[in-house]
């Protein structure tokens, strides 16, 4: 099958949605809570081992987090829809997602013996949550306050863009993949498992009301696109994360039974298949937001990411990244794959990074393509030079460039009419860097 054929395929999937159709599923798919046996779920908790029992427990004290959030802040969601029955499916949601959060709570009181409460298990498992998960749970919140005050379309594709593609698309579905395949399999937590199979259904209707809504604002309003490559652009240094375990133990995903690359391309499948059924494939997108090649596999991408966040490039800033020769070329890829081709004017740009600590590379920039190169171009345009470590802080924000630049932590070399195309051509960096 072609690339065209299956994105005709998966394009007419959010053509056949209907909100009518996604309001009779909820009706026909409702269940209790209250009705699930824990009863022979203990003794399966009790049966995992040490390394099993803290996986889960990072694990689902993210999924009670993320489900308690959301039931928060989707109330401006109603109320910005534009269409009644919009409203209404996202006011089933709302219920879906509470009796979520009340499934979590009580498994954790009656399974792992842990929170009275649903604010005393909230207050149990926040130890548990990382860098990445409360940056996204985080602009979440502020995503609900800005709803709140501007209900244009733009913002609601933005807000949609974030709860149903990024949270529950990106996040959500890969983790409950592999964690409820698990129990199916093994039938040690039968409650566990049957609550789970229910969330999970619900969660895929969920996310195809986010597809059906995303692909009518897209095709509707370009405001809609540019604003959903803006909140993009926000969240995948934060979403790619999420999925870090404490310490980078990679046992927390061994002991189940795969490896992280596993879950990063298996969530870059999904997501790559509902962008493209929306009418707005990633690769389509803004400079900077899929910042890979498009012909490399999943199982590809997954690893490279992986290796960037392991190396501390990418992710949680720590101060001290590796800057071995494989990181770098990794690292340099990206950041020639996030430029702006068109934005040079039909003249080619070469960017040269020096580094007090590490090897020197450079990036050409021309219409139509871009390259990234070890070593001093004999030319350069625009030089930044800094240590490695301070770059990589200014790249993910945990740097201000114009702090850097007054410290001298960081300096750039250019004519004014080169340094205008590098901020054209870099917009997430390149305008901080030249203003």
């Amino acid at each position: 099958m072609s690339l065209a054929q299956r994105d005709g395929i998966e394009r007419s999937y959010a053509d056949q949605i209907t909100y009518e159709d996604l309001y009779r599923r909820w009706e026909e798919g409702n269940w209790k809570t209250s009705e699930l046996d824990f009863s022979a779920d203990r003794d399966g908790w009790e049966a995992l081992t040490d390394i099993q029992k803290k996986s889960a427990l990072w694990v689902y004290s993210m999924f009670f987090f993320g489900e308690d959030s959301v039931t928060d802040n989707l109330s401006p969601y109603i109320d910005a829809a534009p269409k009644e029955e919009q409203k209404y499916f996202l006011a089933t949601q709302q219920v879906d997602e509470a009796r979520h959060a009340v499934f979590f709570h009580r498994f954790f009181r009656e399974v792992i013996g842990a929170g009275d409460s649903i604010a005393a298990t909230l207050a149990y498992t926040e130890p548990q949550l990382g860098w990445g998960y409360r940056n996204v749970f985080e602009r979440l919140d502020r995503m609900a306050d800005e709803l709140r005050r501007d209900r244009s379309l733009p913002k609601f594709a933005q807000a949609i863009c974030l709860y149903h593609l990024v949270v529950e698309g990106t996040l959500a579905q890969p983790g409950q993949h592999y964690i409820e395949d698990y129990f199916a399999k093994s039938g040690t937590m039968p409650g566990f498992s049957a609550g789970m199979t229910n969330v999970s259904r619900d969660e895929q209707r969920h996310i195809g009301f986010g597809v059906k809504v995303l692909s009518e604002l897209i095709a509707e309003s370009d405001e809609c696109k540019a604003a959903i490559d803006e909140v993009m652009l926000e969240v995948m240094p934060y979403s790619l994360a999420v999925f870090v375990p404490p310490g980078f133990d990679r046992e927390y995903t061994r002991c189940w039974g795969f490896e992280m690359e596993d879950i990063y391309a298996f969530g870059l499948r999904s997501v790559r298949a509902k962008w493209r059924a929306i009418g707005y494939p990633l690769d389509e997108m803004g400079p900077g937001v899929f910042t890979v090649d498009p012909e490399l596999q999943p199982e590809e991408v997954a690893e490279r990411q992986i290796k960037l966040l392991e190396a501390g490039v990418m992710g949680e800033p720590n101060g001290r990244p590796d800057a071995s020769p494989e990181v770098q070329r990794i690292y340099f890829e990206v950041v020639a794959n996030s430029a702006d081709t068109e934005a040079v004017d039909g003249r080619p740009l070469t960017v040269q990074w020096r580094f007090e600590d590490a090897d020197p590379w450079h990036v050409v920039v021309e219409n139509g393509s871009t390259r990234a190169e070890p070593g001093q171009a004999p030319d350069a345009d625009v030089t930044l030079e800094t240590s490695w470590g301070d770059w990589i802080n200014i790249s993910k924000g945990a740097i201000d460039p114009r702090r850097a630049l007054l410290g001298r932590r960081l300096k750039v070399r250019g004519r004014p009419r080169q340094l205008l195309s590098f901020a054209r051509a870099f917009p997430r960096r390149g305008k901080a860097l030249t203003s």
